[in-house]
């Protein structure tokens, strides 16, 4: 029997999704990758032949032709709240019993599953059609990542229910295997660029990408791990039920969580079996996650301002390990700072080979008395850099070597700088080259001037060759110059052009941070810019017309005030304009609900970061100033506040809690 175009399509479409089934999920593939790619050569044809039969949800869109400019914010339905830590099994006994009280006695169950390193995530159903997935974010509100989500091959793009629910949303982790990791980290050294530190950050980086394609090529994965909402449909009574509701739809969940625990002494067992096991796992953990089982228990146990009470992270402590101090080598950063690295005679820890291991300063290599030579103890916690943590004096030999600041720049040969106040040693030679490559790192940086492709194998090229020897000439570049460079291709340079052209119209404010002068943060810069508005008036003020700026003290006025002393800085700032830099601050919008109101914050907020909590208040035409005074329209006080409540109230100084504050700014 001839079967229509449209019969045909549905089969195929459901057969691919069986088979990506079984490869990506139940690691049991029945067929060849070549038998599956003609499978997906036929549909991708008969879609093509017949476009009034396209489908969103078809194998063939994971990878659609859009791209995404800006992460747009998302609204978590029901919060995303992290989970409290501990990191000893007396700890987590505590949690046990803190449970057991808070149920009254009432038995109960636990699941135990891997707390994998990635990035948490929610995916959106509705209907059975995937239509929303967005990250974390501050717990309340995340960043809409669905395009990129969608190239994940482990994410089904429909519920396969006859049924649908009307929505359903499935939580999870975001993560790469460990073999794709070093796979992506080889390519990355290939080609001369900068690899990802570890798997987490590749997973992040990869789920952050505008570039859908760029993502489907990172082999991400994604495993459920907790429960979001779900309606038409049957809710759960427990976590163990909804993992197994998950597994049915075509759900990854984790291989270690394979049953409920009954008991403390379960889990304390489990968690000693996986303390060697987990490095032989194809995935990065730190830890396991333990839950009570029920929800009708959760419901009872409820949550604190920052994390539920049913649930904690049972972390795996810190991995040790012995190794002998060769020598120590010395970074220079991007304003001078000379910081110490141990170079270590390689050894095996948290399931890595580790060499080196940064020492800090040299105040730090005084504490632990390091000498070369040494026998030292490393520490690596989770995927931190590892650091040392003392030396072994036991051990020494006789042989070992004091180690000393250097007297010259490692990188240029110029005079090394301490001043008093400060740990660090600094090359104070502005044309430094490593200090500089760094300079227009930060210049290029996304807080800064946000130029996008302007990345470190660039900067190494653009530098060695004598393209760029100061800030205005990245404003001078042309496509032939570009060209002229390792992995620079015609539409990668028309790309990193563009990205350099849209830079000029960024406001004062990111300009002077990028300018990278000493203790200026984003904060600083912004508000450096809103009281001067130009770049003049800013370079001509002097250190205490600057020190008499609010939120700006004597030790940033005279960082300030030194950096424009200079009268080759002076002269790079005016060329910056002459190229077509925007050198002024555009006036604050006006009429705005806050308008005219100044805010100081202190505590911890739970549903929004300080940052994002200060950007609501400008974005509605307020200011944010660190100190309480008399003038201070409102002391907005999250959990555990400090002296500025106290201040707040001798003042009179009308207080909010969180929750006020958010109902003004709506």
């Amino acid at each position: 029997m001839t079967r229509s175009p449209k019969e045909e399509i549905e089969a195929l479409r459901a057969e691919i999704r069986r088979h990506e089934r079984l490869y990506y999920v139940s690691d049991s593939p029945e067929i060849s990758d070549g038998e599956f790619d003609a499978l997906m050569a036929r549909l991708k044809a008969l879609e093509a032949a017949h476009p009034e039969l396209a489908s969103d949800d078809s194998p063939t869109r994971r990878v659609g032709g859009e791209r995404s400019n800006t992460f747009a914010p998302v609204p978590h339905r029901v919060p995303m709240l992290s989970l409290d830590n501990c990191y000893s099994a007396e700890e987590f006994l505590e949690w046990h019993e803190r449970v057991r009280k808070g149920l009254k006695d009432e038995p109960f169950e636990m699941v135990v599953e891997a707390k994998i390193d990635g990035l948490s995530c929610s995916i959106e159903y509705e209907k059975g059609k995937l239509v929303r997935a967005s990250t974390r974010g501050d717990g309340e509100t995340g960043e809409d990542v669905t395009l990129n989500v969608r190239t994940i091959r482990s994410v089904p793009l429909r519920l396969d229910l006859a049924r649908p629910p009307a929505a359903f949303e499935a939580r999870g982790e975001v993560y790469m295997d460990k073999k794709d990791f070093e796979r992506l980290r080889e390519a990355a050294l290939e080609a001369g660029e900068e690899p990802f530190v570890n798997p987490r950050n590749a997973a992040a980086g990869s789920l952050r990408q505008k570039d859908p394609a760029v993502t489907a090529a990172r082999k991400l994965k994604f495993i459920v791990h907790s429960y979001g909402y779900l309606d038409g449909m049957t809710e759960p009574d427990s976590h163990w039920e909804y993992l197994n509701i998950c597994r049915g739809l075509g759900y990854n969940i984790s291989t270690i969580g394979s049953r409920p625990c009954r008991s403390a002494a379960e889990v304390l067992e489990f968690y000693k079996e996986y303390a060697e096991k987990r490095f032989a796992l194809p995935y990065e953990i730190d830890g396991l996650v333990v839950k009570v089982d029920s929800f009708r228990q959760r419901a009872l146990l409820g949550f604190t301002s920052k994390s539920p009470r049913w649930a904690i992270a049972f972390k795996y402590p810190a991995q040790q390990a012995t190794t002998v101090l060769k020598n120590v080598v010395y970074s220079v950063g991007r304003t001078g700072a000379i910081t110490p690295v141990a170079e270590l005679e390689p050894v095996k820890c948290g399931g890595v080979t580790i060499s080196s291991a940064t020492l800090h300063n040299f105040d730090e290599v005084e504490r632990l008395g390091l000498k070369i030579g040494d026998r030292v103890v490393i520490e690596r916690a989770g995927e931190v850099i590892p650091k040392v943590v003392k030396a072994v004096p036991g051990a020494r030999t006789g042989g070992e070597k004091e180690i000393k600041p250097p007297r010259a720049c490692p990188s240029c040969g110029a005079e090394v700088f301490r001043d008093e106040e400060e740990v660090a040693f600094r090359c104070v030679n502005p044309s430094c080259p490593v200090q500089f490559k760094r300079s227009l790192l930060h210049f290029a940086s996304r807080d800064a001037m946000n130029i996008e492709g302007f990345g470190e194998s660039s900067v190494e090229q653009l530098v060695d060759k004598g393209l760029v020897r100061g800030f205005p000439d990245i404003y001078r570049l042309k496509k032939e110059d570009l060209l002229g460079l390792e992995l620079f291709k015609d539409r990668k340079s028309v790309n990193l052009l563009a990205q350099i052209e849209g830079s000029k119209a960024q406001p004062l404010s990111r300009l002077i941070y990028a300018l990278g002068i000493r203790h200026i943060g984003e904060k600083n810069a912004r508000v450096l810019a809103g009281h001067f508005r130009t770049m003049d008036a800013f370079m001509k003020a002097g250190a205490e017309e600057l020190a008499r700026v609010p939120d700006i003290g004597p030790v940033i006025a005279e960082a300030v005030a030194e950096f424009f002393k200079s009268e080759a800085t002076r002269r790079m700032v005016e060329e910056l304009g002459r190229l077509g830099l925007r050198l002024d601050e555009p006036e604050r919008a006006s009429g705005g609900k806050l308008e005219g109101k100044t805010f100081v914050f202190t505590g911890e907020l739970r549903t929004l970061t300080r940052d994002e909590a200060q950007a609501r208040v400008r974005g509605l035409g307020g200011k944010e100033t660190s100190s309480v005074s008399g003038k201070t329209s409102y002391v907005v006080v999250g959990a555990d506040p400090g002296s500025k409540y106290d201040k707040a109230r001798k003042l009179g100084v009308p207080v909010l809690t969180e929750e006020e504050f958010l109902k003004l700014i709506q």
